[in-house]
């Protein structure tokens, strides 16, 4: 009977098993994080958390019963020089899963598995976005940025809807008479000059 008996065989041979795990916590080891189904990943925490602890003792006898695991020398390297340093203070709990969702065509659970003390740069990217964001619409910022632009154009665009009202006033009159019109249009002209709010009054008219 098969009482008791929670060990994940993966549905793979036993070697098949262990060569896989290999790979697995080598790429780990390599990259920091990788993506896996949530019983691989279950499975490899089992596998390579005990590594690490063995890591920092960094004797002869440990890099040797790594490397039986690993069967890489690079992973090895990388395992005592660098992971072991950053994992030093931690008394064991390296890996964290995180799920990320079902899988598209046999629904397997997906998750992702990362080394805790590796987790830096993403929070550095997260911060850095965070930073840029901002409130204001785009065509606010724009108006903001701009002020003395508005206000070195305002000046002109009042001269060019003043000729335009002057042009419509005078075409629009009834009189016929070229010097009446030249007339009007000059008397226009100068009482715009002399007075501020004159712009306001002929657009009111």
């Amino acid at each position: 009977m098969r009482h008791n008996k929670k060990f994940n065989h993966l549905g793979r041979t036993a070697s098949h098993r262990s060569a896989m795990l290999s790979n697995m916590a080598c790429s780990l080891i390599k990259h920091k994080r990788i993506t896996t189904t949530v019983a691989k990943a279950k499975a490899l925490k089992k596998f390579v958390e005990p590594l690490i602890t063995k890591s920092k003792d960094d004797t002869t006898n440990s890099r040797r019963v790594v490397f039986s695991n690993l069967q890489d020398k690079f992973a090895v390297t990388e395992l005592f020089k660098e992971i072991s340093v950053k994992v030093a203070d931690r008394p064991g709990g390296y890996t964290r899963i995180i799920k990320t969702g079902h899988r598209l065509g046999d629904n397997a659970e997906m998750c992702f598995i990362e080394l805790v003390d590796y987790d830096e740069n993403m929070a550095k990217t997260a911060t850095a976005k965070k930073a840029t964001r901002t409130r204001r619409s785009k065509k606010s910022a724009a108006a903001t940025e701009a002020p003395a632009a508005t206000g070195s154009n305002e000046k002109t665009s009042c001269e060019a809807s003043v000729h335009m009202h002057i042009t419509c006033s005078v075409y629009k009159s009834f009189d016929t008479d070229e010097a009446c019109r030249a007339r009007t249009a000059f008397n226009l002209k100068s009482e715009l000059e002399t007075s501020n709010n004159s712009f306001k009054t002929v657009i009111d008219r």
